[in-house]
């Protein structure tokens, strides 16, 4: 039976994808100089303004200042042409220290609140992730790529993208519909836009999969000029399921940036994706789910729930191996993915997952599950 799914990925210069990079740009110069750094900064940008609050503990100093002007200027929003600027824009700071309530948790290496993470893989591509959201994230990266490099020179970095695959059986057939917004110069004429994103983004990634009866709907409403921050205000950690798997699996309500790694919600989200994409890599099933449980002064995950299609092997032989080779505590994940560096800020812009760089994509736990076959 044939089905359709969907997703989306926005670019670097949405809104609410501004607030997650200040927000962990300013994570990243805390830990940069003080690994053992508290943080849980928001931002908030709207016309002419960014606010960012929150409680940060660190023996760092940080311009907040200069660092959120920069991470805007590196964006493109560098003139006010695109009714934001880096250099014009009011930047505010409200930042408080941590409850020292909280903290006398942090420290021990207990969970300090009860959360619920979820991790998700699959082998319908190399990617080990859902195919809609990892085409949806291509296009986004590639509207950035031809703005930065002068390809189509009239983007302007707001910009949004949506994909729908169809399937039969569970396998992909092809790309049935792909929607893409993109903000604009005045000067440039719809069908000049249209044309140029067909061409050098949606085909230039998606050539294996579109064909004759592809729908298109580039920038459908017509002119988008007026758009980013001036447009529609932006928050952090507003766009959770853009960063995990795309309506694909399940989400535990948790966002991601602006959190140093002693925030469960953060690391051990990372840390259910490593053993879910690792469980896939041993090809003993199709695609893992994986729920990590944690309850407050509790140093262990409460629950450990596994959810697998076409499998080799039962779920509970899976929990087996995770819970005695895996300590899965606050304190555990931390030093077993090395999180306390500043590797965020390149995460808060079109994947959390699917990268090279990052410690909870490595395949180095593959044979501990191979072992079940």
């Amino acid at each position: 039976m044939k089905h359709y799914i969907s997703a989306e990925s926005v670019t670097a210069g949405h809104p609410d994808k501004i607030c997650d990079q200040i927000s962990d740009a300013i994570l990243d110069a805390c830990l940069a100089e003080d690994p053992e750094s508290r943080v849980a900064c928001e931002c908030l940008v709207t016309t002419g303004t960014i606010i960012v609050s929150g409680e940060i503990t660190t023996n760092a100093w940080v311009n907040f200042q200069d660092i959120a002007r920069e991470v805007v200027r590196n964006i493109g929003y560098d003139s006010l042409e695109a009714w934001f600027s880096a250099d014009d824009v009011s930047v505010q700071i409200l930042i408080n220290s941590q409850s020292p309530d909280i903290a006398q948790w942090v420290n021990t290496g207990w969970a300090w609140d009860q959360w619920i993470m979820f991790g998700y893989s699959t082998n319908e591509n190399d990617a080990y992730m859902p195919t809609p959201i990892y085409l949806a994230h291509r296009l986004s990266r590639k509207l950035e790529q031809v703005r930065k490099d002068g390809t189509l020179p009239y983007l302007q970095p707001d910009g949004k993208t949506q994909v729908s695959c169809e399937y039969e059986d569970g396998k992909l057939l092809r790309v049935a519909t792909v929607v893409i917004s993109n903000q604009h110069s005045a000067d440039v004429s719809l069908e000049e836009l249209q044309a140029g994103i067909k061409k050098e983004v949606i085909k230039s990634e998606l050539w294996d999969l579109i064909d004759e009866n592809t729908i298109f709907h580039i920038n459908p409403t017509g002119k988008f000029v007026i758009w980013g921050p001036k447009g529609d205000a932006g928050l952090t950690g507003r766009k959770i399921i853009i960063d995990t798997y795309g309506w694909i699996g399940r989400h535990g309500g948790w966002a991601f940036s602006g959190k140093d790694p002693s925030k469960v919600d953060r690391s051990a989200a990372y840390m259910a994706r490593y053993l879910a994409k690792n469980i896939v890599a041993s090809w003993i099933c199709d695609t893992c789910e994986i729920q990590l449980a944690y309850a407050i002064w509790v140093v262990e995950p409460v629950s450990i729930y596994v959810d697998v299609t076409h499998s080799q092997v039962d779920e509970e032989s899976i929990i087996s191996v995770i819970r005695n080779n895996f300590d899965l505590s606050q304190g555990w994940i931390i030093k077993f993915l090395d999180l306390k560096r500043p590797i965020f800020q390149k995460t808060a812009t079109y994947w959390h997952f699917w990268r090279d760089d990052v410690s909870w994509e490595k395949l180095n736990s593959v044979e501990l599950f191979k072992n079940l076959i």
